[in-house]
């Protein structure tokens, strides 16, 4: 499995770290959105614990994405990029996941967390 992270790390099409970096968090998150949330939709009328056994199910694919991805991030980026990264790919990940999937309505707060957001990559990105 080490092989394969190291391969993958180096030979994703030549593409920038925080690049590959952001594709494997985007599709962790997806997992990650669907573990903590798609069981509010799919599985409410199920016992709790059935619905924590299916999200931990989901939330190991999240995390094959996640941990290679932060090992990838941490070869040129500090932690602290890396956290921020996270944070705003999962406010990407998680408004297109509130209006198509659980069907609520796009509200103008997700715009001004998404600003505040964007506060945040300038102050942790910065020289």
């Amino acid at each position: 499995m080490s092989a394969w992270i190291h391969s993958a790390s180096t030979t994703i099409l030549g593409l920038p770290v925080w690049f590959k970096t952001a594709l494997l968090l985007t599709a962790s998150n997806v997992f990650m959105t669907f573990a903590w949330y798609g069981h509010l939709r799919n599985m409410s009328s199920k016992a709790w614990h059935v619905a924590a056994f299916a999200s931990w199910g989901i939330a190991l694919f999240e995390y094959l994405l996640q941990v290679p991805a932060n090992r990838i991030g941490a070869t040129e980026l500090d932690l602290g990029q890396l956290k921020i990264m996270q944070e705003v790919i999962t406010l990407l990940v998680f408004v297109p996941f509130v209006v198509l999937y659980m069907k609520q309505p796009l509200k103008l707060d997700y715009l001004w967390a998404g600003l505040c957001m964007l506060g945040a990559v300038y102050f942790i990105f910065r020289s």
